[in-house]
């Protein structure tokens, strides 16, 4: 009796061990091509609200703001706009804003 006592709680342990694990986060990247030829790619983490980018070969981290519709994020002089339709725009360095693709 004590044998089968010693399994079922090395069978408990285990898949409460398995159940409860940390589950690795969802991501989403995304390659953009604009207008005016600049080229970026973005990345979003589930419980993470910020927006991650390399765009002129340097990383940058966006926080998300308000926006009317869609979502905006700003940071280091860079705005990246996604509306609700699915358009995007992102201004970066002074020039001015232009519309971006998913490549």
């Amino acid at each position: 009796m004590g044998c089968h006592k010693a399994i079922l709680l090395a069978v408990t342990m285990l898949a409460g061990g398995i159940c409860h694990a940390p589950q690795a986060d969802a991501q989403t990247f995304r390659t953009y091509r604009c207008a005016d030829g600049t080229r970026f790619i973005v990345g979003f983490y589930d419980g993470d609200k910020r927006a991650f980018l390399q765009i002129d070969g340097e990383p940058v981290t966006l926080a998300k703001r308000l926006a009317v519709s869609g979502a905006r994020y700003s940071g280091a002089g860079i705005t990246l706009t996604i509306g609700k339709a699915g358009t995007t725009t992102v201004k970066h360095l002074k020039r001015p804003v232009t519309a971006c693709a998913v490549i």
